[in-house]
């Protein structure tokens, strides 16, 4: 995925382009709050090295979001800060990528050398794609003006292997601030990860310039965190346990805005706004200590059930026989589970069915079967109504051909095979229609789903679903 790829550096520019950035930057520019360079006994080399490591640990132990469309929305975030570094700050060995990890809780970090990862629960909480933006420019700060190793060459010179495993072991034992009381390794890694007021105070300044060039409202950033202070609650919120207040925050960034002019008026569509909407519909994420739980006793880590998050098993070779009502049995895979019940029901294996905020629920592998009236209609007739109002709430919806007569519970009904993008995973699904009419006229359908590239395992498996029926309708 296009989330772990290196980004341009600044120096990618074309010269002449660069030239014209100076010859155009705004007098008030020249105001702003100069940074100094911190000594430290790394090399740049060295910050890239135990980044990627501890990176790797990342995205192995945390649960990703995987998702697509959120993915890419972070990273052109990340790409128009990181196009704003000055020069002087440069650094060509870095490595920036940004992934999103799939917990409920207001924080985000950043690795020496260049990863950055936001928790799902930050993206939520934030009210605007500014105040988004707010937040990565602060801990690309960290990164840019190196911080992690110019804290850690205060104290003694520490080995990479040693310190990349560190680094991983306070994200995933804990905050930071609980990895400082812990002491031994723990300790060791925090030095990468809770920061000094000294260098909190850079990261709100430096990171007020990169949003101001970037095209962002600088005062966003002041904005969010109060936001992540307010919601933070009484145990107050984890991305202040590392990230303490250097007193005055608000108004600091607030006066650094003042003297900064802001290049463009970046984060203005609708962008965010189908992001958050997107989250809103997938499952709740769980909390680092629902995660925490689930490993130590050798289960799956939470998901958002984005059809990447985790793999969802094939159709099992073995059958249960469920009986959703009265008239009707069928036999779905062993490894498939009744959702619903009363006049729609849906059955599907782990990872393929999600509950959304709200109600709402969408399955990305599995079978919804229910009964619609007929209306006096014919069964063909029923079944374009039925489509039609499938495609008013999914418009990639898309027919791949006619009706073919199906064997459906030993009756004679119709099937055929449409295509949607899926609202889930963003990537295009098979969706096989059934149909058969009942005594009283009244219509039972059954649609499968699956994703494009498994649609030939599922519809023989949808095709044996059918067969399977048997119907007891004489007294509808």
């Amino acid at each position: 995925m296009g989330m772990t790829r290196p980004l341009r550096t600044a120096n990618s520019r074309i010269a002449i382009l660069a030239s014209a950035a100076i010859l155009l930057m705004p007098l008030s520019s020249v105001a702003q709050t100069p940074i100094e360079r911190h000594s430290n006994s790394y090399t740049p080399e060295q910050d890239v090295q135990l980044g990627q490591q501890a990176a790797a640990e990342v995205r192995e132990q945390m649960p990703m979001l995987n998702d697509e469309r959120t993915e890419e929305f972070v990273e052109r975030i990340g790409e128009r800060l990181v196009r704003e570094i000055p020069g002087e700050w440069e650094q060509p060995v870095f490595r920036y990528t940004f992934d999103v990890v799939n917990l409920k809780e207001i924080n985000a970090f950043a690795l020496p050398g260049g990863p950055m990862f936001l928790h799902r629960g930050m993206i939520e909480a934030a009210r605007t794609e500014a105040e988004v933006a707010g937040v990565m420019a602060h801990e690309l700060s960290h990164v840019i003006l190196r911080h992690g190793t110019v804290q850690a060459t205060k104290g003694q010179k520490f080995q990479i292997g040693a310190v990349a495993g560190a680094i991983i072991g306070a994200i995933v034992g804990g905050t930071a601030g609980d990895a400082i009381a812990q002491g031994s390794q723990f300790g060791l890694g925090a030095y990468f990860l809770k920061y000094s007021r000294e260098y909190e105070r850079e990261a709100d300044l430096f990171g007020a310039q990169l949003m101001a060039r970037a095209g962002y409202d600088p005062r966003q950033m002041a904005n969010m965190f109060q936001t992540i202070q307010r919601e933070g609650g009484n145990r107050g919120p984890e991305w202040l346990s590392s990230h303490p207040d250097p007193g005055n925050r608000y108004e600091a960034i607030n006066r650094e805005a003042a003297m900064l002019e802001i290049d463009g008026n970046a984060g203005s569509g609708a962008e965010f706004s189908n992001v958050k909407s997107r989250l809103a519909q997938m499952s709740p994420a769980p909390t680092s200590e629902q995660v925490a739980r689930a490993q130590q006793s050798g289960q799956r880590v939470p998901t958002a059930n984005t059809g990447r998050a985790g793999r969802v098993e094939p159709p099992s070779n073995q059958w249960r026989i469920y009986q959703p009502g009265s008239f009707l049995r069928l036999s779905v895979p062993a490894n498939w589970q009744q959702i619903g019940g009363g006049n729609t029901v849906r059955y599907a294996p782990e990872g393929g069915f999600y509950q959304a905020q709200g109600g709402h629920s969408n399955f990305t592998h599995g079978l919804e079967l229910g009964v619609i009236d007929g209306d006096g209609a014919s069964l063909q007739q029923a079944t374009e109504r039925l489509l039609q109002s499938f495609a008013r709430t999914n418009p990639q919806l898309r027919r791949q051909g006619g009706y073919s007569r199906a064997n459906v519970g030993g009756r004679q009904g119709l099937t055929t095979t449409l295509t949607n993008v899926s609202e889930v995973t963003g990537q295009r699904e098979a969706v096989n229609v059934s149909t058969v009419q009942l005594r009283d006229g009244s219509v039972l359908f059954l649609i499968g789903v699956a994703p494009q590239n498994e649609s030939r395992t599922y519809l023989n498996t949808f095709s044996r679903i059918r067969q399977s029926i048997q119907l007891a309708d004489n007294g509808r």
